[in-house]
């Protein structure tokens, strides 16, 4: 097999899984902005998702947020889904809008509030069961404002004691996947605020808890690639929220801020054989495309998550290797500079043609005539949001 054609193949293997909640309307904690459009029901959340995978070939599944995606026949959604070519994917859950979340959910000080807590993460894993859905997707706003607020070891124990119960409901081949924040909404201390907490958890449940890496959600300057591996290295790192920050967590497209920290990332994926969907490790889109129309920019995520995998795929990994066991400095770190300074964008075209799909999917999209006709139809009711 040649080079282009291993790298074809593992580029038309990849997959990404976009997230239902990127298509309805959303906004900074100033402004939620609407545009004509926008889904009014996991329905045509789903509908919206399936455009993408048409113009992109490797977007087959789409991730859902509970409640904001509750229905009353998760069975007849996964059908809806599968007629429109994709499949559900990750159920994240949400227990950080209700009022009772104020001093936190799993984690409260109050019993009751962590009981209604911990039956919203297992109805999560009912609806896994009636939707085939793999991924238990879980993050935590829970943490403290103020030193002495709480018992910071009292609250770990909680959270620990939560876990636990939710990884025993767990089915065969079901995962848990536990993400981790800096910062924010808690401005003392996060109960997961970094990739450390969220491993040692794992690390006492089981094989089937991971942790996933959101890229927006690190302080500035870290290494996340050294994550990345050591994660892998580790046979914990269960998938990846994408998306990009230039300040906070921003949650542009991923990409758009640091191309080459994608690229980065990437490589360490590549160079673990962790990229094809045998692997076990999700790539999942996580933005809010605030000003930007909805498809389109994840459309372009995509595309960008394809072209930080091809320029990994490029990386002459004989001379990378001869270079770093001759300890040679720069010569190294031109090996991974070629792979990253090389244009990808015609090898994705031809890959798209061969596929049959149109090798500017950007272009195809806005000449489908699609969003004209989402937009007459999709008039009345309520256009899914931030809480919807």
């Amino acid at each position: 097999m040649t080079d282009r054609t291993r790298v074809l193949a593992a580029l038309r293997d990849q997959r990404v899984e976009t997230a239902s909640w990127a298509f309805g309307n959303s906004g900074t904690r100033f402004k939620v902005f609407a545009q004509e459009g926008v889904p009014r029901d996991p329905y045509e959340k789903i509908a919206d998702a399936a455009v993408v995978h048409r113009f992109t070939g490797v977007a087959p599944t789409v991730a859902l947020h509970i409640p904001w995606d509750r229905v009353d026949d998760y069975g007849h959604l996964s059908a809806f889904a599968k007629e429109r070519g994709v499949a559900l994917g990750a159920i994240n859950a949400n227990v950080f809008q209700d009022d009772d979340y104020k001093l936190g959910s799993v984690t409260n000080p109050d019993p009751a509030v962590r009981a209604k807590a911990l039956a919203h993460l297992v109805e999560c894993v009912d609806i896994m069961d009636a939707t085939g859905s793999r991924d238990l997707k879980l993050w935590f706003s829970d943490g403290t404002n103020y030193p002495g607020q709480d018992s910071v070891r009292a609250r770990q124990d909680r959270l620990a004691e939560a876990l636990s119960a939710v990884y025993g409901r767990l089915g065969a081949g079901q995962r848990m996947l536990l993400e981790y924040k800096l910062f924010e909404p808690a401005f003392y201390m996060t109960d997961v605020p970094d990739w450390g907490t969220a491993y040692a958890h794992c690390l006492s449940l089981g094989d089937r808890a991971q942790v996933v890496i959101d890229t927006g959600h690190h302080a500035p300057g870290t290494n996340i690639e050294f994550i990345v591996a050591f994660l892998l290295r580790a046979g914990k790192l269960g998938g990846f929220d994408f998306n990009s920050r230039f300040y906070a967590d921003d949650d542009l497209m991923v990409g758009a801020a640091d191309p080459f920290q994608l690229f980065r990332i990437m490589h360490e994926i590549v160079s673990a054989g962790a990229l094809a969907p045998a692997a076990g490790i999700a790539f999942m889109l996580d933005q809010c495309h605030n000003i930007e129309p909805k498809i389109q920019a994840v459309i372009r995520s995509v595309m960008n998550v394809q072209e930080a995998t091809a320029k990994a795929l490029l990386v002459d990994v004989d001379a990378l290797a001869a270079a770093q066991q001759a300890g040679d400095v720069l010569e190294a770190n031109d090996v991974l500079m070629d792979a990253y300074q090389t244009d990808v964008r015609p090898l994705l075209r031809e890959l798209r043609a061969e596929m049959g799909l149109d090798p500017d999917p950007i272009g195809a999209f806005k000449a489908s005539g699609y969003l004209e006709t989402v937009t007459a139809a999709r008039v009345g009711g309520t256009a899914a949001g931030w809480g919807a």
